[in-house]
């Protein structure tokens, strides 16, 4: 028998709302099951999907997707989703290249409304789609569906402040993995929420209200009042329901593992003609005991034994470098802090938390305020490293301009994952920070090769360099550096023959793929140490060549490349200038390997694009 019998023949969400309760309870069982499987193979989000399969069920089953728009906020969360919208033929591919995305993607699904890699934005889209809705005169719902941690987000509220009290089919699903709310509040709320969740509740309440106000004179002030001590007591109740103060009704907790109370609990939001905040307690990891146990250590992993729930050797890493180096650093001078936007896992971070807590600070996904709360420890005296992807550093450019560049503060930004990241896809690739500090002044970038250099760029940010230092670092592991290769004092070096008429210039972990191929063609190896500002005197190391060619792991437009040949033109350079880098686009998913192959930035391809232009 297929072990997956119920959930091999889901063709669509229509093939979900038939089910029985029990085909129910075994289509969520195949489910998991999968998930482990398909993650332990090709690695992903684990903890996080095994948490939402009985919420994704249930959401097919009272939503028509894709006429109702189910709009996942990370979509990394939504592999039950991708599950159940007929792509169970292709999740062996997940996150593999030319396969499955391991986020939603618009191309991949009618049902996949939007592209979801960064958190907090979901609320502010399902709002959108709710508002378009309501303007077509259609009757379709906008379901967003949002995690606890992205409320750390200020997008949410400015979104909920925006769509409070529109009439609008909204209901955002606040899945709780943390809060533990019904715990707290006891089992006079479990009661009341239980209550609150059925639909009799407010066709009751509907009921009650029509009927009060058409009591003459005296009706409408009953009703008001009923509804003011209705909101008293349920303020008590639940410490304070902050959410209706911004015009949304609030229905929960709710069990976010009990099909039947949240389809009770949707039907109810679907009767309410404002938006709509439906409140779940779920448990990340459920049903997997290693997950469970250590969701932190599930929520990203890579290929495991899913017996053992192990996977393969850990590598030293550049994230494992960095943080080895902080904490050294921070271990002589008081002064150093860490911030990050709830990365302390990704980042590197766990070991400095745990030394030093007092001066560790998790700001929640907020990278914004995290970078302008930096701007305010070193305002206060302090040394503060905020540890970033480059991803979500995206999110920082008014901040990083107006509150660190502009007010000249000393920070430091470990920017991690720089260049490309793999499997994860367009939403996380690192390719884009170069081009978004190029037009900022006031900042100095590091870019180093190996992990000695990393430590070293520390030391310079740390006591050397003024205002906002910036050292991005790829993910993964150090390439093989020859093995006199020693960090430098300099802002540039070369390697090779310093009197070749052919310059390659290039910087980070490129290097290693280009010095024995400038050795083999006799040519000069320019690496630069810092890429902002362009150290002049290297551009002079390349000013009498007769053939610069510049070899970059990043997006062309506004690259060091593109201001390197400025600079060489703006000083009388008359030989001929080749850049390799990534052309204007987004980066999809395959391992990273796969990546620099297909962009010709692997050493094979670069050997053979290097000779035809010396050939010519």
């Amino acid at each position: 028998m297929d072990k997956y019998e119920i959930l091999s023949n889901i063709k669509s969400p229509a093939d979900v709302r038939y089910l029985s309760d029990e085909q129910t309870a075994e289509l969520c069982s195949e489910i998991r099951e999968k998930l482990i499987e398909i993650t332990a193979e090709n690695g992903g989000h684990l903890a996080s999907n095994l948490g939402t399969v009985e919420l994704t069920v249930a959401l097919h089953k009272c939503f028509d997707s894709p006429d109702d728009s189910i709009i996942w906020d990370v979509g990394h969360q939504a592999y039950t989703h991708k599950l159940l919208t007929g792509r169970f033929e292709q999740f062996d591919t997940l996150r593999k290249q030319g396969g499955i995305s391991g986020f939603t993607r618009p191309g991949e699904s009618a049902h996949d409304l939007f592209f979801s890699g960064h958190a907090g934005v979901a609320v502010s889209q399902a709002a959108g789609v709710a508002a378009a809705n309501r303007l077509k005169g259609s009757k379709n719902y906008a379901v967003a569906v949002i995690g606890d941690g992205s409320f750390a987000g200020g997008m949410v509220y400015e979104a909920l402040n925006s769509t409070g009290f529109e009439k609008c089919r909204l209901i955002v699903v606040l899945n709780d993995n943390e809060m533990s709310i019904s715990e707290n509040v006891g089992a006079l709320a479990k009661n009341l929420a239980r209550v609150r969740a059925k639909p009799e509740y407010y066709r009751f309440k509907a009921g009650t209200e029509k009927f009060l106000n058409k009591i003459p004179v005296a009706g409408k002030s009953l009703s008001r009042h009923l509804f003011k001590l209705k909101n008293a007591l349920k303020h008590i109740i639940y410490s304070g329901s902050f959410i209706e103060d911004f015009g949304f009704r609030y229905v929960g907790p709710v069990d976010g593992h009990n099909v039947e109370m949240l389809c009770n609990a949707f039907n109810s939001a679907k009767m309410i003609d404002i938006p709509v905040l439906v409140h779940i307690n779920t448990v990340k990891g459920k049903g997997y005991d290693f997950a469970e146990n250590s969701p932190e250590s599930y929520h990203g992993v890579n290929p495991f034994d899913k017996e053992k729930g192990e996977s393969g050797s850990q590598v030293k890493t550049f994230s494992s470098v960095f943080s080895e180096s902080l904490c050294s650093f921070a271990g002589k001078d008081k002064r150093i802090c860490a911030v990050t936007a709830a990365m302390s896992i990704g980042t590197g971070l766990e070991d400095f938390a745990s030394r030093f807590p007092d001066r560790f600070f998790d700001v929640g996904i907020a990278e914004e305020h995290a970078l302008t709360f930096c701007s305010g420890l070193a305002a206060g005296g302090m040394i503060p490293v905020f540890a970033v992807y480059s991803t979500f550093f995206q999110r920082c450019f008014d901040q990083l301009f107006h509150d660190g560049a502009l007010q000249n503060r000393k920070m430091v930004i470990a920017l991690d994952r720089a260049g490309f990241v793999g499997q994860d896809g367009e939403t996380h690739q690192g390719l884009y920070d170069v081009s978004m500090l190029s037009g900022i002044p006031g900042v100095t970038v590091y870019s180093p090769a190996s992990f000695d250099e990393l430590n070293h760029d520390f030391y310079n940010a740390f006591y050397k360099d003024d205002g906002v230092v910036i050292i991005r670092y790829p993910k993964g592991g150090q390439p093989s550096v020859p093995d006199a290769f020693l960090p430098s004092d300099k802002d540039y070096d070369v390697f090779g023959n310093a009197d070749s008429e052919t310059a390659v210039v290039t910087y980070g972990r490129l290097y290693t793929n280009l010095i024995d191929i400038c050795s083999d063609n006799n040519c000069k190896l320019i690496k630069l140490n810092k890429i902002k500002p362009v150290p002049s005197d290297s551009v002079n190391a390349a000013l009498k060549c007769k053939t610069v060619i510049f070899v970059e792991e990043s997006v062309k437009s506004g690259s060091v490349g593109e201001q390197f040949a400025s600079l060489l033109l703006e000083s009388g350079f008359y030989g001929r200038f080749y850049h390799k880098a990534v052309n204007d686009g987004f980066i999809e998913q395959g391992t990273v390997d796969e990546q620099f192959e297909k962009y010709g930035l692997d050493s094979e391809s670069l050997k053979k694009y290097i000779s035809e232009i010396l050939k010519g």
